[in-house]
């Protein structure tokens, strides 16, 4: 890499405060708040909206769309379409 042009890569912790988790991470990201981790250090905080805790898909509480029933009842509704 070229010296002097990229942004600082350390330790940084990201925050879903809407499902209380945290972990820590190495990224370029940055922030003014800092936070005191578990292993005693303090290190910057982001906070960020949706996690991997907090996000449908991993939580398990996804839905899945019936689209079969939706062409369904479209074709009940405007009729097949001729070829």
């Amino acid at each position: 890499m070229k010296p002097g042009i990229h942004p600082a890569y350390g330790p940084v912790v990201f925050r879903d405060r809407s499902a209380d988790f945290a972990f820590l991470t190495r990224s370029t990201a940055t922030s003014d708040k800092t936070i005191q981790w578990e292993d005693g250090n303090t290190y910057p905080v982001v906070d960020v909206e949706i996690s991997s805790a907090s996000h449908p898909f991993y939580t398990g509480t996804a839905k899945v769309l019936d689209t079969a029933g939706r062409v369904e009842r479209f074709e009940r509704r405007y009729g097949k379409r001729s070829r």
